[in-house]
């Protein structure tokens, strides 16, 4: 006697198969799409997750001509002599103070020119505001901090020419370690304010119109929209955006701070990135190299998870 089907399980299994066919037809469908993501990915493949497996080399008394596999192992002495070593508070307090400054000085003001572009009416106006603070993005920080030795050198530059023709003494911005922190903010603040503020227009396009109607029969006007609509629309952004920033607390960038460092000011300048390259490249120590950028990316790695789970015990969807 045959066994009675059931006619369930039938059903089931054509729904799996129709669910296996429109996935394989997706694929195909989007293929251009998956196309366009491969060379993101590989990137961050080849040059970020490859990369990684040479981080054993902190844990090595590495020796190039012996390879990874030859070099004799020391565990933790690096990090011991890192933590140890008095430079290691000074780069602390060095790279902290600087990123307190950019958390303070230039991260809200992205948003308030965005918030100001918003309630731009004449496109053209508009637009060229947007050309104009987008322009420096594309500069390289060669070109940016030559532009300001123009303007900041003693000998013939303009801010000081003008100091010296109102009767005011010149100051050496440059290479005075009580400006350094200054001209350096204020490069980052001229060269990324523009493009930062891309994200929140695009946050802005999005708030519901509705609500502004809303908000406009309540009898709000252009500020209290602005502070009871749009910031609040756009908030998760800011959120995130400050979760990501806070995990490159002590990634602050080489090439921008390099340019800036001498002799005069290295007692405030001298950060972990140009640490690296000094005692990786030039001295030639790549495991106490390369355990300073462990040290790192653990503290980054750190600082998201915290601030990401703070952020969602605040109400916030956090990063992840």
């Amino acid at each position: 006697m045959a066994k009675p089907v059931n006619v369930s399980d039938t059903s089931l299994l054509k729904l799996d198969r129709q669910a296996v066919r429109k996935s394989r037809f997706g694929l195909r469908k989007h293929m251009l799409l998956y196309l366009m993501i491969l060379p993101g990915f590989l990137y961050f493949v080849i040059f970020k997750y490859f990369p990684m497996g040479g981080l054993i080399i902190a844990f090595q008394d590495y020796q190039p001509y012996r390879g990874i596999l030859g070099s004799p192992w020391v565990g933790f002495k690096h990090f011991i002599r890192l933590f140890t070593e008095p430079t290691f508070f000074m780069l602390l307090r060095n790279t902290l103070v600087l990123f307190a400054m950019n958390i303070v000085f230039f991260f809200p003001l992205p948003i308030l020119i965005a918030l100001m572009l918003n309630e731009v009416r004449h496109k053209f106006f508009k637009g060229a505001i947007q050309t104009i603070i987008y322009i420096p993005h594309f500069m390289s920080w060669v070109i940016i901090v030559s532009i300001s030795y123009v303007f900041m050198t003693v000998d013939g530059g303009v801010l000081n020419e003008l100091l010296a023709a109102v009767g005011l003494p010149k100051i050496s911005f440059l290479t005075s370690p009580e400006w350094l922190r200054t001209v350096y903010i204020g490069q980052i603040i001229w060269k990324e304010l523009g493009w930062s503020t891309i994200i929140y227009l695009a946050a802005i396009t999005v708030v519901d119109t509705q609500l502004y109607e809303a908000a406009e029969m309540d009898g709000a006007g252009r500020l209290r929209k602005t502070w009871h609509v749009t910031l609040p629309a756009i908030r998760p952004v800011i959120i995130t955006l400050l979760i990501l920033k806070i995990g490159s607390t002590l990634d602050l960038g080489f090439e921008h701070m390099y340019l800036l460092l001498n002799s005069l000011n290295r007692e405030v300048a001298e950060i972990f990135d140009t640490y690296i390259y000094t005692a990786g490249l030039k001295n030639g120590q790549l495991s106490y190299s390369t355990t300073v950028g462990l040290f790192k990316g653990v503290v980054g790695l750190v600082l998201v998870m915290l601030s990401n789970r703070l952020a969602k015990k605040m109400g916030e969807d956090g990063v992840y």
